[in-house]
């Protein structure tokens, strides 16, 4: 096990995009840290500069408080879970696991005990061990993948959206067992997602990253009930927060409230009232989406209500606690205490 370390880490093609601005954090012994954010935000490289497929322009990358910026990815003590598996399709599952310790030139008793306990741990049966990668489901061939990471006994797990390819329940299935696995081993893991909900429901901490920045790191429940920007409060979240421009003082500022930190209220107690534009009922919750009565075009508003509440279309009045409230600057973004 490590600790990673990146400090002002840069990245900029030969072309001059830039692609990483001056990432630094630091991921503790054992910790499951998630990057995040949409497509083209820079995760995937920072992971490939961590993993050593990318070079570092500028910063320095430290695992276990060695540098390993010069390091080749075989000599960093990583292993790396790809979005596509990478499974050798030729060799069966006992192959594809074994193959690395075989390089490494391992005694083949200790390949054998290696491979079998890991099998044992994705509860990957003696059948399924003698199959090829074809004929395995897409979880399995995901375990099987995993399982390919684990016998090498890495100091830190690298996942790049392992998770992509699968269907929706299994998703939720194998979100499951990766948090499970990681907190039996208590192995270092390093984890992109474009997928809130992932980031969410695995990370110990959080990277929210948005063009090539590290716009916020914290816990999941930190960066969801304090977000530091509006791109933050935008992305992370289902609906997204609403965000309202106001003026206070000659400031313009956007003022900002969760959909489930609104409800229905008679108009004489309402905060303000929307009228309605679309309502889909979930079941347990109920969305209801509008614009604000009298207000500005863009100035969209969400609420999630409770499953029971009779939804119509029409005018909605809606109150907040205050306390529940968020204030941003309009011009940066940035969050205001």
């Amino acid at each position: 096990m490590a600790h990673v370390t990146l400090q002002n880490i840069r990245k900029t093609y030969p072309n001059g995009f830039e692609a990483i601005h001056g990432v630094d954090v630091e991921i503790a012994d054992g910790e499951f840290m998630v990057l995040v954010g949409p497509s083209g935000c820079g995760k995937s490289t920072l992971l490939r500069m961590i993993a050593g497929l990318e070079r570092v322009t500028e910063g320095t990358i430290t695992i276990g408080g060695r540098v390993v910026n010069e390091l080749e990815p075989a000599d960093r003590d990583i292993a790396m879970v790809f979005q596509n598996y990478a499974l050798y399709p030729h060799m069966n599952v006992f192959q594809n696991m074994a193959y690395g310790l075989k390089i490494r030139k391992l005694p083949k008793a200790e390949i054998e005990a290696r491979v079998k306990k890991v099998a044992d741990i994705l509860n990957l049966t003696d059948e399924q061990m003698t199959r090829k990668p074809r004929e395995l489901s897409g979880g399995q061939r995901q375990r099987v993948a995993m399982g390919r990471a684990i016998v090498r006994e890495p100091s830190v797990f690298l996942f790049d959206e392992p998770l992509s390819n699968l269907d929706a329940k299994l998703r939720v299935q194998m979100r499951i067992e990766i948090k499970q696995l990681q907190e039996r081993l208590g192995i270092t893991s390093v984890y992109v997602t474009h997928d809130q909900v992932e980031a969410m429901t695995l990370a110990q901490r959080m990277i929210v990253m948005n063009e090539g920045r590290a716009e916020q790191v914290g816990t999941p429940l930190d960066v969801y009930a304090k977000p530091a920007t509006t791109f933050v409060a935008g992305f992370i979240g289902s609906p997204a927060m609403n965000l309202i421009p106001e003026e206070r003082d000659g400031r313009k500022l956007l003022f900002g409230i969760r959909p489930e930190h609104l409800e229905p209220c008679a108009q004489a107690d309402a905060s303000f009232v929307i009228d309605v534009d679309l309502i889909e009922p979930l079941g347990a919750d109920t969305l209801v989406y509008g614009h604000l009565d009298g207000g500005a075009a863009d100035a969209r508003v969400a609420a999630r209500l409770h499953g029971s509440v009779d939804a119509r279309t029409g005018r909605l009045p809606l109150r907040y606690d205050p306390d529940k409230a968020h204030h941003f600057d309009a011009a940066g973004g940035q969050r205001i205490e």
